[in-house]
């Protein structure tokens, strides 16, 4: 795959990597808190979602959030809030936990027992490109059948799987335009 070590954006072309976009989708199709953890309610949220179960707190432990059950008490009672580092934390561990648990979900989902969801390439911003050097880029779709890779590698927060299983499942199936495809502006699919 010869086109893959080509410098991107060197003429002004703007977007991102198919699979960063697929993955702000997956994350979109996830679910995730709304609220900020800055802000007490969405503190809240995330803590419970934590350590409503031991399942949830061993999760937890595994994904990062190291604190002991006292202080986690105080943050859940509102007698002491967590440094910004702490905070951090809490993000990282719930979203870490939040995607193994829809993980499975999503990809019963995104699969439709061997239909496959169909995925939109929007294509890169080339609105900042000289016009001798613009391509001729269009929309496309693609209906994708097989997910498991690029919803394991999303579960696992593994950004080079992740690259790899978008290009080698999914994009390569565009045939020989492939290459135009990755860095898009957006990556859309409904489940």
């Amino acid at each position: 795959m010869p086109e893959r070590n080509i410098e991107f954006g060197a003429f002004g072309a703007r977007g991102l990597k198919g699979h960063e976009a697929a993955a702000r989708r997956l994350d979109a199709l996830a679910g995730f808190v709304a609220t900020p953890v800055t802000a007490r309610r969405g503190l809240l949220a995330r803590l419970h979602y934590l350590t409503r179960t031991e399942r949830a707190r061993e999760a937890a432990r595994e994904a990062g959030l190291t604190v002991t059950d006292r202080t986690l008490k105080a943050w859940l009672e509102g007698s002491r809030t967590p440094t910004r580092l702490n905070l951090e934390r809490v993000e990282t561990a719930y979203r870490a936990v939040r995607r193994q648990n829809v993980a499975r979900y999503l990809l019963a989902r995104l699969n439709r027992e061997g239909r496959g969801t169909r995925v939109e390439f929007h294509p890169l911003n080339q609105s900042q490109v000289d016009r001798p050097r613009q391509r001729v880029i269009s929309y496309r779709t693609l209906n994708v059948r097989h997910w498991d890779r690029v919803v394991d590698a999303w579960a696992a927060q593994d950004d080079a799987a992740l690259d790899e299983a978008w290009i080698s499942d999914v994009v390569v199936d565009l045939g020989s335009e492939w290459g135009q495809y990755e860095y898009v502006s957006n990556v859309g699919f409904a489940a």
